[in-house]
């Protein structure tokens, strides 16, 4: 769901590191991700290596997000799924991981992930497409020339996406703050369930607590009291004379 693009962006960014110009790289100058190409595509358009290296936490969750996350439709993709599938996209192209993810589901792989992506990834227990999803990906790096120069930190990322999209997946509600519970009453205490679990039957009364049994005693003591006195001055009521 939406809410783990924070949580998703947050693990994305610890793999991706600062600056890097790395000739080998086919994605060129790179800050925190963010290449140089997609940092003039999304936020200054005549923007140099200079200015890259100075991008803000603002720009680059934008580049993010309209590049990778919404490319992958990771805001209707299940917990744990989405992560992985961002950055996969990340990593190697938001098409690739689309594509990759639709052969681990079984649907037709055109690199859009629509309906029939999303209602195959929801009818599949997301640990399984997970794994799978992870296994091809690091098959696909391995067979990369460039795998020589990055295949260690690249076993390493798909090693801890596996693992963090996995706990994800395991617990999306933790993603989520509970409903605040309404306090219970201290003077009205909740009755404990008997051993066997069972409760009164249906349609029986309920025990009176304490308070109301006191009450209804009283009640009883003073209504007899005012009866018996009211028998031992009968006569003089009959009669009509002031009884001491």
């Amino acid at each position: 769901m939406d809410r783990n693009f924070a949580r998703a962006l947050a693990l994305v960014l610890k793999s991706e590191g600062g600056w890097s110009d790395n000739p080998a790289d086919p994605g060129g100058a790179t800050m925190r991700g963010v290449t140089l190409a997609n940092f003039r595509r999304y936020v200054k358009a005549d923007a140099g290596k200079a200015e890259l290296r100075k991008i803000s936490d603002a720009e680059i969750a934008t580049v993010y997000r309209r590049f990778y996350w919404d490319a992958v439709v990771g805001a209707e993709l299940p917990a744990g799924i989405d992560y992985a599938v961002f950055d996969f996209a990340v990593n190697s192209g938001p098409g690739r991981a689309a594509k990759y993810l639709q052969a681990v589901l079984g649907v037709a792989e055109d690199g859009r992930i629509g309906p029939a992506t999303l209602a195959a990834a929801g009818a599949k227990p997301a640990g399984i497409v997970i794994d799978a999803l992870c296994d091809a990906r690091l098959a696909f790096l391995q067979r990369l020339p460039t795998w020589p120069t990055f295949g260690k930190g690249w076993s390493a990322r798909v090693l801890s996406v596996r693992r963090e999209a996995l706990l994800l997946s395991a617990r999306p509600e933790a993603s989520v703050q509970p409903a605040p519970q309404a306090p219970v009453p201290a003077a009205e205490p909740p009755t404990a369930s008997p051993p066997d679990g069972g409760g009164p039957p249906a349609g029986s009364a309920r025990p009176a607590s304490p308070g109301k049994a006191t009450g209804i005693v009283a009640a009883v003591v003073l209504a007899v009291g005012s009866i018996a006195a009211w028998a031992a001055h009968l006569t003089c009521h009959l009669l009509g004379v002031f009884c001491q």
